[in-house]
């Protein structure tokens, strides 16, 4: 399979890098295009195999899969460059742009002398970086095999999910903003750990290995967050003393607020 990437940024040369220490696609078939060749130099440096270019059209070529790694306000117009060069019965276009439908994408890709081509709308967060992302994967006018080789590519990089298109803002918002909230969390128990003693790498430290040890025992246990909150909960106990105090202060009705706001 023939991938280009257009866009080198955070996400763009993220998902390079996962691809290329990947085993679905040969780096060789790798192509990622970028305006300046800054990005496209570093990430040449790293994986010598990877094809780079700064022309959109030359990278789209004869490309099986073609993922648009720009910001949304750059979508319609990279399509408009690119998209007479985009076979439609077999290729495969796939967005990951923040708020962009597969209706819009439709719009601009439209030819009325092609079909159009299979839609994809992919949504990472930050962790792929490092092969341990939450991806959300939403398709019109696939195929089953073709959803199983997007899923394939993007599990190698972390935990997958094929969703309806409706659920992708949702998804959005608890996985790819929940980065941030994740590290809020950590930032506000490192503080915390602070004012009761600790020095900030020590509490950082600790907080992190929390989290994870918390994240381990979910994965392990197959349970529900709440049942790991009974067993380390005693009558009359701090814990139950700390929980009810942060409930008094909002936390779980801020959570859900939050990931009420950040949905698209």
């Amino acid at each position: 399979m023939k991938v280009a990437i257009i866009g080198a940024g955070n996400m763009g040369g993220a998902v390079a890098r996962a691809m290329a220490q990947g085993t679905k696609v040969c780096t060789s078939d790798i192509t990622v295009s970028n305006p300046s060749k800054g990005k496209l130099d570093a990430l040449k440096s790293e994986y010598p195999e990877i094809n780079v270019t700064t022309d959109n059209k030359a990278a789209v070529k004869d490309a099986d899969l073609v993922i648009l790694a720009v910001k949304p306000w750059k979508i319609e117009e990279v399509i408009t460059e690119v998209k007479d060069e985009i076979y439609s019965s077999n290729s495969m276009v796939a967005s990951m742009a923040a708020g962009v439908s597969t209706h819009q994408i439709d719009e601009w890709l439209h030819k009325s002398f092609q079909e159009l081509p299979s839609v994809f709308l992919i949504v990472p967060n930050t962790a792929i970086e490092i092969r341990q992302s939450m991806t959300f994967i939403a398709s019109v006018r696939s195929t089953k095999e073709k959803n199983e080789m997007v899923m394939d590519i993007f599990r190698e990089a972390g935990e997958v999910m094929m969703v309806e298109e409706r659920l992708i803002p949702a998804g959005t918002a608890l996985a790819s903003c929940g980065i941030a909230y994740a590290m809020r969390y950590l930032r506000a128990a490192m503080e915390g750990g602070v004012e009761l003693g600790f020095y900030p790498k020590d509490a950082q430290q600790v907080v992190m290995q929390t989290m994870k040890g918390a994240v381990e025992l979910l994965l392990a246990h197959g349970t529900h967050p709440e049942t790991e909150i009974d067993r380390v909960t005693t009558p009359g106990g701090i814990t139950i003393k700390g929980l009810n105090a942060m409930e008094e202060s909002g936390f779980t009705a801020s959570v859900i607020d939050g990931l009420r706001a950040s949905k698209i």
